[in-house]
């Protein structure tokens, strides 16, 4: 099963790291953000990814070009080009970099990789948020519930919208405001998706957190799996050191893979 991971936007809440690179390539212990996303994926066998990339999208490309030399020994031949890999290091991932253009909203991006995405079920979460979310208990949870597209649902306080759960069916009912502390559960990203969302969205302009997911709503094909775990986005640089100080700890959350 592939994963998306939304990488292109602006990130303009985070302007101390996004005017010299994507955030999603802002690094936690030294490693992107979007490093540690993927190596969530990859803890549970999900090893093909299709990056969404937009805003400075040739800083990801690079930082994937250079992925396996920038960890190995090696000897090159200058004369030949030839290189002979004395101690490769690297991860058994195939990543697909796509530019789905600097303007586009998040709903054009995910149309724009309609190609790579359309032969069945996969996962699509943002490029800016972590979690120990269970990925495979999400992907069962989804085809229990016959829907077209999953959120996992987070609770964490602040500035977001809350979700209006039915929690009998697990049907996503609408999207309220949120008001600070009142502890609802807000979309987390970490979606599982089907094939069929590609005709909800209508052009690069389109939101994928607006009408696609609103015409979901109608169908009664969006579903939810709440997550009472760990969750956290990097929106601002508070939210950067929050995540640095987990990591600095020896022991963050979101890390459920082994070294």
């Amino acid at each position: 099963m592939k994963v998306a991971i939304l990488a292109g936007g602006f990130g303009t809440r985070l302007s101390e790291e996004t005017q010299i690179r994507p955030k999603p390539m802002a690094e936690i212990g030294g490693h992107p953000i979007l490093w540690h996303i993927m190596k969530i994926y990859s803890h549970y066998g999900m090893k093909d990814f299709v990056i969404l990339g937009g805003y400075k999208v040739d800083f990801i490309r690079d930082y994937f070009l250079r992925y396996r030399s920038s960890r190995s020994d090696f000897t090159i031949d200058l004369g030949t080009g030839e290189v002979d890999w004395v101690e490769a290091r690297g991860e058994d991932w195939r990543v697909t970099v796509l530019d789905t253009g600097k303007e586009s909203l998040t709903g054009g991006r995910i149309r724009r990789a309609r190609k790579h995405l359309q032969d069945g079920t996969f996962c699509l979460t943002y490029g800016d948020g972590v979690s120990n979310v269970n990925i495979p208990d999400t992907i069962r949870h989804h085809r229990d519930t016959r829907a077209w597209c999953t959120l996992t649902a987070v609770v964490q306080p602040g500035r977001y919208g809350v979700l209006d759960l039915d929690h009998e069916s697990h049907a996503v009912r609408g999207f309220g405001e949120k008001r600070a502390g009142d502890g609802g559960l807000i979309n987390g990203g970490f979606f599982v998706c089907e094939p069929e969302i590609f005709d909800l969205i209508d052009d690069d302009t389109t939101t994928w957190e607006a009408e696609p997911m609103a015409r979901l709503i109608d169908r009664g094909k969006l579903a939810s799996y709440v997550h009472d775990g760990f969750w956290q986005s990097m929106d601002t640089l508070r939210d950067k050191q929050v995540l640095e100080n987990h990591w600095a700890g020896g022991a963050p959350p979101w890390k459920v893979w082994n070294d």
